[in-house]
């Protein structure tokens, strides 16, 4: 098989690789679309290495495609399902290995592109929102960032879930899309205007973690699951406790694999089926050629998309 292997001075190249074979809870998938992620970007770099039991030069947490073989525990799925997985690294690539609990069925009328985008924006939001924030119905929800692939997911979801939901997002051109996927958007110094929130999804820290923090109501939870504006910051614990915050912090990619599931199957259960009618979707803004991997990395970093940057097999 072919795939987008990490080379020395990051150089993004479409080599050749041995074909996996599927260990017995394992499933084998010619893969048709893949999303990228900015753990992706870190791991070109040298920055974010892949977990153990993940290839070391293939990037790529997230695909969708067609099971080509089962291991010999696998019982859920069968040859020829259509399936969008989650992975440590290894997805950006003509087949690739998951575990059988890893992939979900991609249902009727879904594209390949918006399934290559799905799963890791979707389970992050939603373990972000849900499992650590508890997002409940009639809070109000400031999501930072709120024009990239989480962002836009975590959007959705809270919308779906009965909150009010103030997007921050620096590029006004993205506005009305936000708004179409059901929030209030706002450029990032406007939005903190409009607190109090309940809970805050923090796609940017720096000191827009601060800022999150003077918004919130007493109360208020933040869930910081990225840091491109910076990983270190000053805060004001007389702030933190005189609203009895809680501030958390996610990852996904580096969890062991049940605690994957564990994350999996309440998005299978509760937010597939909103892919499946439309009330849910991924936004896709460019896709490319796995071939041709290096440009979709720097259409990625060049920022100012809206949704996904999707590699395609053809």
């Amino acid at each position: 098989m072919h795939a987008v292997t990490i080379r020395p001075g990051a150089e993004l190249v479409w080599a050749e690789h041995p074909n996996p074979e599927p260990g017995p809870h394992q499933v084998l998938v010619a893969v048709e679309t893949a999303g990228i992620n900015a753990a992706d970007l870190l791991q070109r770099q040298g920055f974010y290495p892949a977990p153990p039991g993940s290839p070391p030069d293939i990037p790529g947490m997230e695909f969708a495609g067609v099971v080509l073989a089962l291991g010999s525990e696998c019982r859920r799925l069968a040859v020829g399902d259509r399936v969008m997985g989650l992975l440590g690294g290894g997805a950006q690539a003509e087949l690739a290995l998951a575990d059988e609990d890893h992939l979900m069925v991609v249902p009727d009328g879904v594209s390949w592109p918006v399934a290559g985008g799905f799963v890791e924006a979707y389970c992050t939001a939603y373990d972000a929102l849900v499992l650590q924030g508890g997002l409940s119905v009639g809070d109000r929800v400031l999501v930072t960032g709120a024009a990239g692939g989480v962002g836009t997911a975590g959007v959705q979801l809270a919308v779906a879930a009965g909150a009010e939901v103030v997007a921050s997002a620096r590029h006004r051109e993205h506005h009305d899309d936000l708004r179409a996927l059901g929030a209030e958007p706002f450029v990032p110094d406007e939005a903190l205007t409009h607190g109090p929130f309940d809970l805050a999804l923090e796609l940017v820290a720096g000191q827009g973690l601060t800022g999150a923090l003077d918004a919130l109501a007493t109360g208020g939870r933040v869930v910081v699951i990225g840091v491109g504006a910076g990983a270190r910051v000053e805060l004001d614990l007389l702030k933190v406790m005189q609203r009895r915050a809680v501030v958390r912090g996610s990852t996904l990619r580096a969890r062991t694999a049940a605690e994957k599931s564990a994350v999996l199957r309440p998005v299978e259960a509760h937010v597939v089926p909103l892919l499946a009618v439309g009330r849910l979707t991924v936004p896709v803004a460019a896709t490319f050629p796995l071939a041709e991997a290096a440009a979709a990395y720097e259409r990625f970093g060049a920022g100012a998309k809206f949704g996904k940057v999707v590699l395609t097999r053809s």
